[in-house]
């Protein structure tokens, strides 16, 4: 991001004032000026690049053998059966040590995705076996654990103290160069809408950061923590200057949930909302320049339960501002289920408190195995349609758990089931007789995405 130029002294003048005061015969710089030493980053670099480790994930990939047999036509010409040999490959991403007593390495979700095996080296050049605890596309958080003996830890900072023009460090492993230290500065906080995760609050920062810094940590000068770099902007495939942190705010929300129960459950407030606009702003003279506008309510919500109506502009959570609607998603989607809220409203110009809770999307869903043991690892429920809520339509699939029987049969989060073994299923009770019939699955059709998917078991 950027062109690479070397790092600056942080106190610029006592470098201006040491170059003045040096003979011009003198090559170097001194050690001290006036009898105090130069500024330098050694002191707090030798503290925490320890606790930065290089990550490398092996994946086992399909491969034929000979390029003749990639092509589908020589294939079904001659009638050739789909024989195929695996290979490794290798990625190479960087992450932190956070607690060196268990072992907890932070990374993002991009760096140890679809890994069959991950290795961690040390900064001494140890080379541990990596387990994933669990990893979060949603913000691009992941979790692993080494064997915890003779390591080192980063403190942990205050991501929501952060200001523009702070001083930041990023330490990783650029192009493979292991443990490379840049530094820049917050160049924005809150960065969100670009697409990157579902979850958006990012830190912007000049600190070069480039390919193999991913999952590396941006620490303050005191060497605390406080993001973990995700991504650049590289219209030319360079460091031009614009990378992105998410915060550790962000990140210990999402990593002590993955520690205890190995995914993230996050919860809902039941509304649909968007950005406030000036247009909108003169419609419901709010006064105000940003927050999220309510524009529906989901009938039984926990919103509607609190008192949110359509045209509420919502301008603070648990004391937090909203800046807008991506701001209210990320605040609410790194909320544990059961949190307490506390939502600050302007309604028809008047400033008004209500409060609710953070509730579970998939209340009164059922574990699939009580269906079939072919559906167990999913929750399942019945999917209404009308304003009413009384009319199902189909059989909502909830949280799928990877690798389970109801992964390998295709089913994934948000999907719609509205066939199985070619018999309509509107709601779970119908589900439950076909199956009962069946005593087996043989095909599943649904709805993903606004498109119509067939599911065939092998």
């Amino acid at each position: 991001m950027g062109s690479s130029r070397p790092s600056k002294q942080l106190a610029l003048g006592a470098l201006v004032l040491s170059l003045a005061l040096v003979p011009l015969a003198h090559a170097g710089l001194p050690l001290a000026v006036d009898k105090e030493p130069l500024p330098s980053l050694a002191p707090m670099l030798e503290r925490v690049t320890p606790a930065v480790v290089n990550i490398s994930t092996v994946t086992q990939i399909e491969a034929e053998t000979h390029p003749l047999l990639r092509d589908p036509f020589f294939r079904y010409f001659f009638e050739l059966p789909r024989k195929r040999w695996e290979r490794e490959t290798q990625s190479l991403g960087s992450g932190v040590i956070v607690d060196a007593e268990r072992g907890i390495v932070l990374t993002n979700h991009h760096v140890v995705d679809q890994a069959d095996a991950i290795d961690v080296r040390l900064r001494d050049g140890r080379e541990l076996k990596a387990e994933l605890v669990g990893s979060d596309p949603e913000t691009d958080i992941a979790v692993l654990r080494i064997p915890a003996q003779g390591l080192t830890a980063v403190a942990l900072g205050d991501s929501d103290a952060l200001r523009v023009g702070d001083f930041v460090v990023a330490i990783g492993s650029p192009f493979g160069l292991s443990h490379t230290v840049t530094s820049g500065i917050v160049s924005a906080l809150g960065r969100s809408g670009l697409g990157i995760e579902g979850f958006e609050s990012f830190i912007q920062t000049d600190a070069s950061i480039n390919p193999g810094n991913s999952g590396g940590p941006l620490v303050d000068l005191h060497g605390r923590l406080v993001g973990i770099n995700t991504a650049i902007l590289a219209p030319s495939g360079g460091n031009v200057g614009i990378g992105f942190a998410i915060p550790v705010v962000m990140v210990r929300a999402v990593a002590d949930q993955l520690l205890e129960h190995g995914e993230v459950r996050r919860g809902l407030l039941g509304v649909a909302v968007q950005d406030l606009t000036p247009a909108l702003a003169r419609a419901l003279g709010t006064g105000n320049t940003s927050g999220a506008v309510v524009s529906r309510v989901d009938p039984g919500s926990v919103a509607a339960t609190a008192g949110l109506r359509p045209g509420d502009l919502i301008v603070a959570v648990n004391g937090r501002s909203v800046t807008g609607a991506g701001a209210l998603k990320t605040h609410v989607g790194l909320m544990r289920i059961g949190t307490p809220l506390e939502l600050e409203l302007i309604r028809k110009g008047t400033r008004i408190r209500l409060k609710s809770v953070v509730a579970d999307p998939y209340a009164g869903y059922v574990e699939g195995r009580r269906l079939s043991p072919l559906l167990k690892g999913a929750r399942l429920g019945d999917r209404s349609e009308g304003s009413g809520g009384n009319r199902p339509f189909a059989v909502a699939v909830g949280a799928v758990d990877e690798g389970s029987p109801a992964w390998l049969v295709g089913l994934r989060e948000g999907d719609l089931l509205v066939e199985v073994n070619q018999e309509r299923v509107r709601n779970l009770e119908a589900l439950g007789r076909v199956l009962r019939r069946a005593r087996t699955l043989v095909s599943l059709k649904v709805r993903r995405g606004g498109h119509t998917i067939l599911l065939s078991r092998r």
